[in-house]
């Protein structure tokens, strides 16, 4: 919540369809914990009713998503990583610091995760390939289907809301959620990179792609553990050995 809260400034260019926040505590005061009351937004979850429209209409909703992806990472920062800090001078930090952050949570829930630390380890290796990345731009960490809201009615799939904006970080905009998501299948999602254009497909971004996808998989299985999404759990471990076979390769 801290985080998402810390966001919201950031998060000027999509202002219009984001949340108000009303108001914040965190002294835990007064229920002791945190709290945050924000304006509700209009709209109906775009799970409930993107399936309504034809596929063919789908390519709108993706375009969208790319638009709103485009216009947060035009936001430069101040360094690499968490908004919230700790901020790290290079790309290469961050990326590390956040596959070990993400391997001790793994660890915390009394799963292996052997497999992401020898992926942060090949990070380390190719620091600087992940250092071409010189700019951090603002990535939004979760935008996607489940954070975002149709307009009742459109004639076509079209966004009015946007939330829960609370893993904003500073990097490589080819890092961020709705990228990874837009290439999980070939088709309508693909529309995607219309609005918000991938960079040249190079060695290096191939490279990046892979220590990208291997921090999305690693988060996915603390998801699919909390959800107690036991098979999920267990087929993140393939997924990471074949990005891991190729950052040793491809590197």
């Amino acid at each position: 919540m801290r985080a998402e809260y810390a966001s919201v400034p950031w998060l000027a260019p999509i202002s219009d369809l984001m949340p108000h926040v009303l108001a914040a505590d965190f002294t835990q005061a007064f229920i002791g914990r945190d709290w945050m009351i924000q304006s509700l937004l209009p709209g109906v979850p775009v799970p409930q009713l993107l399936g309504s429209y034809p596929k063919g209409a789908h390519s709108a909703f993706f375009r969208r998503i790319g638009k709103i992806a485009a216009a947060v990472h035009a936001v430069a920062g101040p360094w690499f990583g968490l908004v919230t800090g700790p901020g790290h001078a290079r790309w290469s930090e961050a990326v590390v610091a956040s596959l070990h952050l993400i391997a001790e949570g793994v660890e915390s829930c009394g799963l292996d995760a052997a497999d992401l630390r020898k992926a942060a380890d090949a990070a380390q290796a190719g620091a600087h390939v992940l250092d071409d990345v010189t700019v951090p731009r603002l990535l939004t960490g979760d935008l996607r289907t489940v954070n975002t809201m149709l307009a009742e009615g459109a004639s076509v799939p079209t966004i009015c809301g946007v939330l829960d904006l609370d893993r904003t970080w500073w990097g490589d905009p080819e890092a961020d959620w709705p990228a990874r998501m837009a290439r999980a299948k070939q088709d309508e999602r693909l529309s995607f990179f219309e609005a918000c254009p991938a960079p040249a497909d190079t060695a290096g971004v191939r490279w990046r792609r892979h220590v990208y996808e291997v921090r999305h998989l690693g988060a996915l299985r603390l998801e699919r553990h909390r959800l107690g999404n036991r098979a999920g759990v267990r087929d993140s471990y393939p997924a990471v050995a074949a990005e891991l076979s190729a950052l040793t390769c491809g590197r």
